[in-house]
């Protein structure tokens, strides 16, 4: 691949990203919005036509490794492994 080759491929991904963002906050507009419907009538289930849109609440538990690594620092070594991993990025 050539050097203007490379540069083309760059700035279609740049603008690809660009747009895949903006679609994303557009959809996320979209999700408050029904949201805020669905608070508004204090409701968890919206059956809309055909579709059944669902805001519930979810408890879970989750282990907090920076507590567990305060108070047993020598475990917490013992039981981490090292991962190695590539990361792609482009800059100006």
């Amino acid at each position: 691949m050539t050097k203007n080759e490379m540069i083309k491929k760059i700035e279609e991904l740049q603008e690809l990203e660009t747009f895949i963002e903006e679609i994303k906050a557009e959809a996320e507009t979209i999700k408050d919005s029904i949201k805020a419907e669905m608070l508004d009538r204090d409701i968890e289930e919206l059956a809309a036509g055909q579709y059944i849109v669902r805001w519930t609440s979810i408890l879970s538990n989750r282990f907090d490794t920076t507590s567990f690594k305060k108070q047993f620092g020598e475990l917490y070594k013992s039981f981490t492994k090292q991962t190695s991993s590539r990361r792609f990025s482009i800059s100006c």
